[in-house]
């Protein structure tokens, strides 16, 4: 049994902690109430004051320390672009988890950036939810620096670009689905495959075109940069840059087409060219959405496990919440794997030039 503190022990870390915070307001130029606001995550402080404050407690160290009585309920869920079924299985894989741990979801969006606004941050932070899962997004500095002092942990899905050595992020073997993807259309005898990459900023993109390039080189074949466009992920540019590829002269009889919403745009474009699938063109797409079983043809593309990868967010995000100490940045990547259907099939005739 440990025995009490004394009263003298005790007195002299409260004090501690109130000259820290004293400090504080004094450098910064405010109040010890405004300090306080600032900490508790107030939205009534001026940015520029907030700021302030936010540098000197990290430069002072200061830590919130964890607490779950003062969490709210809520895991925040946080998406660059809300409009697809590709979102929608996301927001179930996290729903799943939520549900059995009795917390709600809180879905924000923020309008095509990869990274939320500072209002959003400071929004977060007054409600103190249980963690924060960003999807194809990502955090500044001074977000990063607004949840760790808050002691609110993140999570990363699928990042858009280089999340850091110390972000916890889930991601998908992307290069490894775009190399199957690719292998699958040469196993079958094609030789001219075009491309239509997702964003370029975005590392699940380059890293599927690359699985592309890979597989065409391991097989012999040259990679032609006129037959690889770039969209960006959704139906429009599918049916866009579909229309470039296909009505090229010496037009690819494959297409591997990134996602499956680019794929169901190619789709749209082969059937206003008067093109067959797969008899005059074999398409292959990536996540494997529910819509890609009931298309006509079905589709063959990458399934990409988008609810296990949005449960296992949710997870590593709780399990960061109650963890009281640093815990060490964590990188999964969920295997893909290829669903054959019927948009692939072996070229009708060896192509003339």
């Amino acid at each position: 049994m440990t025995s009490p503190q004394p009263a003298e022990t005790r007195t002299q870390k409260r004090s501690a902690q109130t000259a820290t915070l004293a400090e504080i307001a004094r450098e910064a130029g405010v109040s010890a109430p405004t300090v306080s606001k600032v900490l508790n995550g107030r939205a009534d402080v001026a940015p520029s004051t907030r700021a302030r404050v936010e540098d000197l407690l990290r430069a002072h160290g200061y830590r919130r320390r964890r607490a779950e009585s003062s969490r709210s309920p809520l895991i925040d869920l946080v998406f660059h672009e809300l409009e697809s079924a590709w979102a929608m299985e996301v927001i179930r894989g996290v729903e799943n988890v939520a549900r059995d741990t009795g917390l709600s979801v809180v879905l924000s969006e923020s309008a095509g950036r990869l990274t939320p606004g500072r209002t959003w941050a400071d929004q977060v932070a007054a409600r103190r939810p249980h963690g924060v899962i960003l999807v194809l997004s990502g955090l500044d500095e001074s977000q990063r620096a607004l949840l760790t002092s808050r002691s609110i942990p993140f999570v990363v899905m699928d990042p858009a670009g280089d999340p850091g050595a110390d972000v916890p992020s889930i991601g998908a073997t992307n290069w490894q689905g775009g190399l199957a993807a690719t292998r699958h259309l040469v196993d079958l005898g094609h030789t001219r495959i075009g491309a239509i990459s997702g964003p370029t900023r975005m590392m699940c993109s380059r890293a599927r075109v690359d699985g592309y390039r890979a597989a065409l080189e391991t097989a012999g074949l040259p990679v032609d940069p006129d037959l690889i466009v770039t969209g960006d992920f959704h139906h429009e540019a599918g049916y866009r840059q579909g229309l470039e590829l296909l009505r090229r002269p010496d037009r690819p009889t494959a297409v591997f087409a990134g996602n499956d919403l680019q794929a169901l745009g190619l789709y749209e474009a082969a059937r206003e060219l008067g093109l067959r699938i797969p008899e005059d063109l074999s398409v292959v797409g990536f996540d494997d959405l529910p819509v890609a079983r009931w298309v006509g043809p079905p589709l063959t593309t990458v399934r990409q496990p988008l609810m296990e990868m949005a449960e296992a967010a949710a997870r590593l995000v709780l399990d960061l919440g109650r963890d009281d100490g640093s815990p060490s940045a964590t990188r999964v990547e969920l295997a893909t794997s290829l669903e054959v259907r019927s948009s692939t099939a072996a070229p009708r005739s060896p192509r003339t030039v």
